[in-house]
C-alpha cells in the first residue's frame, strides 16, 4: 500500500528539529560547513532555478522580467549559490517492507518520514536537496535544488514508490558517485542488506569524489532481536526462499552471525569516515534524528 505524501511530514516533530540544521562537516565546493555563500558569482555560473526575494538578498540578482511580468520579486539563483547540497538515497527494495509485529511501521515507511523531515529541515535553511530511490537500479532521481516546491516532489515520488525488486548496493553507489557532479552530503536510508565488502567498495568511491557520506542503517527490531521463541516460517524476500525454522535452536548463531555483519560494516564506515547511524523502527525517529544533528553541531 501506497503512502499519502502528507503522512510523511510531521509539524510537531519538524517544529522541534528545526533548531538542529543539517551542516557540511567537510569542505563542499570551496566552502565550509554550510554557512558561507559560494565564491563563485554571477555570470560565471550556471543558472539554476528562482526563489523568492527574502530581505538581505542581493539585489544584483533580482531578476527584473520577472517583476515586469508578475509584478513579484524574484531572485535567479545559480547552482554555486546553495550553501550545501543534500542527496537523498532511499532504499525501496523489497525488504524494505518488513514490519514485526513490534513495529509499528515499515522499514520503508520509517525510512521516508526521515527523508522527508531532512529533505525539509534542508530547503528551510535555503539549501539544495534532491532524492534517488533505487533497488537493484536507479528508479527516480529528482535533481537537487533549493526551490520550496521541491518538497512536494520528493514527497509524491516517496509516497508512490514501490517496494517490490531485489537490492544491489554496491552498484548504485558507483553509479551515483558517476552522476552527482556537485559535491554534497550523500544520506543513504536502508537497511543494508548486502554484501559488506561490496559495500564499503561502493562507499569508497563515494568518498573518493569527496562526498560527505551518511549512512543511516535502517533495522525492524525483530531482526536486531530475533524474539521468535516458537516454530516459524520465515517468508523468502528479493527472491529467497522460505524457511521453516525452530528459532531457540537458531538464535545464538544468528546473533553472532548479525552482530559480526554490523561490526564489519560500521568498522568500514569509521575508516573512510562515513557517520554511520542506527535506526530501529521501534525507537522515536524525533530522538533519532535529534540525536544525529546534534551531534553535528
Amino acid at each position: 500500500m501506497h503512502e499519502t505524501p502528507e503522512r510523511l511530514l510531521d509539524p510537531e516533530m519538524l517544529a522541534r528539529l528545526q533548531g538542529l540544521p543539517l551542516r557540511a562537516r567537510l569542505m563542499v565546493e570551496g566552502y565550509a560547513a554550510g554557512v558561507h555563500r559560494s565564491p563563485f558569482h554571477g555570470f560565471s555560473v550556471e543558472f539554476a532555478e528562482h526563489r523568492e526575494y527574502a530581505p538581505g538578498d542581493d539585489l544584483r540578482y533580482l531578476d527584473w522580467k520577472v517583476l515586469g511580468r508578475t509584478d513579484k520579486y524574484y531572485l535567479k539563483q545559480f547552482e554555486e549559490e546553495t550553501n550545501l547540497v543534500c542527496h537523498l538515497l532511499l532504499d525501496t527494495s523489497e525488504s524494505m517492507r518488513y514490519r514485526s509485529n513490534v513495529a509499528t511501521e515499515s522499514k520503508l515507511d520509517y525510512a521516508r518520514r526521515a527523508a522527508a523531515a531532512l529533505a525539509y529541515l534542508v530547503l528551510h535553511q535555503q539549501d539544495s536537496v534532491g532524492l534517488i530511490t533505487f533497488d537493484s537500479e536507479v528508479r527516480k532521481l529528482i535533481r537537487a535544488g533549493s526551490n520550496p516546491s521541491r518538497l512536494n516532489d520528493i514527497l509524491h515520488v516517496m509516497a508512490d514508490a514501490p517496494a517490490e525488486r531485489k537490492t544491489a548496493l554496491a552498484p548504485i553507489f558507483h553509479d551515483v558517485a558517476k552522476r552527482l557532479k556537485r559535491r554534497g552530503i550523500v544520506i543513504v536510508l536502508s537497511d543494508l542488506f548486502d554484501d559488506v565488502d561490496s559495500i564499503i567498495a561502493g562507499l569508497k568511491h563515494l568518498r573518493h569524489h569527496r562526498h560527505e557520506v551518511v549512512l543511516m542503517h535502517v533495522l525492524d527490531p525483530a531482526e536486531l532481536d530475533f524474539p521468535f521463541d516458537s516454530v516459524t516460517l520465515f517468508r523468502g524476500m528479493e527472491g529467497m526462499s522460505d524457511v521453516l525454522a525452530d528459532p531457540p535452536a537458531l538464535r545464538r548463531a544468528y546473533l553472532a552471525e548479525f552482530g559480526s555483519y554490523r561490526h564489519r560494516l560500521q568498522s568500514g564506515c569509521r575508516g573512510l569516515a562515513v557517520d554511520y547511524v542506527p535506526m530501529r523502527t521501534d525507537r522515536s525517529l524525533e530522538v533519532t534524528l535529534s540525536s544525529y544533528l546534534a551531534s553535528r553541531q
